[in-house]
C-alpha cells in the first residue's frame, strides 16, 4: 500500500516527465498526407532526470531523523568563573561546618582534654601525684603514723579504702619481719586532664626489705592508674586501677 510520501514523489516524476516533453516536442505541424512519424516520446535521459530527483527528495525525506524532528541542542557548558564560584561557596559551606564542630566539641565537657595543650597543668599533676604515690605506697615498719598521714595527705573518695586492702598484708607483716617497703615511681603519664580532673598512668618500681634475722630484699616492678581531682591547690589521688579483676 502506497504512501501519501510515494504518491506525492509519483505525481512529481509524471510532471517532470511530461514537462520533458513538452520540451522535446516541436510545435504541431500539418498534417501530411502519407504516413511520417508520429509525436516523438519522452527521451530516456529526461526520464533518469525525474527518477533521480524523486530518489534524491526520497533520500532527503527518510534522512530526517523522528518524522521529521529537529536534533537536540547540546547546553552551553560553565564557564571558569561559575565553576570558582560554586567551589568558593562550597569551601565557605565545609569552613563553616569544621568551626562550628570544633566549637561544639571544645564546649561538650565529656570531651575536653587538655593533656597536650595546658603544659603548665600537666606538669603540676604529674609531679604532685608522683609524689603521692611514692608516699602511700611506701610503708616503714619503725614509723607507722608516717604512712597514716600520707594517706590523709594525698587520699580521697574510694582511693582511701582501696589502698587500705591493697596494703593490708605489709601492715600485718611488718612489725614481725621489721619491714621497709619503698616505692619508686620511674615514669608517668596524663591520659586525661579536663580542669581540676585527671587520670594518670604509672611505673613504678618496689623494693621490699625484710631486717629481722636475715636481712632479705626483693624487687618488682608494678604499673596501674589513678584518677586525681585537685582541691584547694593540691592534686589528690580519688581512685586506683591496678587492671586486675
Amino acid at each position: 500500500m502506497s504512501t501519501t510520501r510515494h504518491l506525492v514523489n509519483r505525481q512529481r516524476r509524471l510532471a517532470t516527465v511530461a514537462a520533458a516533453e513538452r520540451a522535446t516536442t516541436p510545435a504541431p505541424a500539418r498534417p501530411r498526407t502519407g504516413g511520417g512519424p508520429g509525436p516523438e516520446k519522452p527521451s530516456e535521459a529526461a526520464e533518469e532526470a525525474a527518477e533521480d530527483t524523486a530518489d534524491d527528495e526520497d533520500a532527503d525525506a527518510e534522512g530526517e531523523p523522528d518524522g521529521g524532528k529537529a536534533p537536540a541542542r547540546h547546553l552551553p557548558r560553565p564557564s571558569l568563573p561559575v565553576i570558582l564560584c560554586v567551589l568558593t561557596v562550597l569551601l565557605g559551606s565545609f569552613a563553616a561546618w569544621a568551626f562550628t564542630s570544633a566549637a561544639s566539641l571544645r564546649d561538650d565537657p565529656g570531651r575536653q582534654n587538655t593533656a597536650l595543650t595546658d603544659i603548665s597543668r600537666t606538669s603540676e599533676v604529674k609531679g604532685q601525684i608522683t609524689e603521692a604515690v611514692g608516699a602511700v605506697f611506701s610503708y616503714d615498719y619503725a614509723s607507722p603514723t608516717k604512712a597514716e598521714t600520707a594517706v590523709t595527705r594525698y587520699l580521697t573518695g574510694k582511693a582511701v579504702q582501696q589502698h587500705a586492702d591493697m596494703l593490708a598484708e605489709v601492715r600485718a607483716q611488718a612489725p614481725k619481719q621489721k619491714l621497709v617497703l619503698t616505692t619508686t615511681v620511674t615514669d608517668s603519664g596524663v591520659e586525661m586532664l579536663d580542669g581540676d580532673r585527671a587520670r594518670l598512668l604509672i611505673y613504678a618500681d618496689q623494693r621490699n626489705t625484710r631486717t629481722g634475722k636475715s636481712e632479705e630484699t626483693t624487687y618488682a616492678a608494678a604499673m596501674f592508674s589513678v584518677d586525681a581531682v585537685r582541691k584547694g591547690g593540691t592534686w589528690r589521688i580519688s581512685s586506683i586501677d591496678t587492671f586486675t579483676r
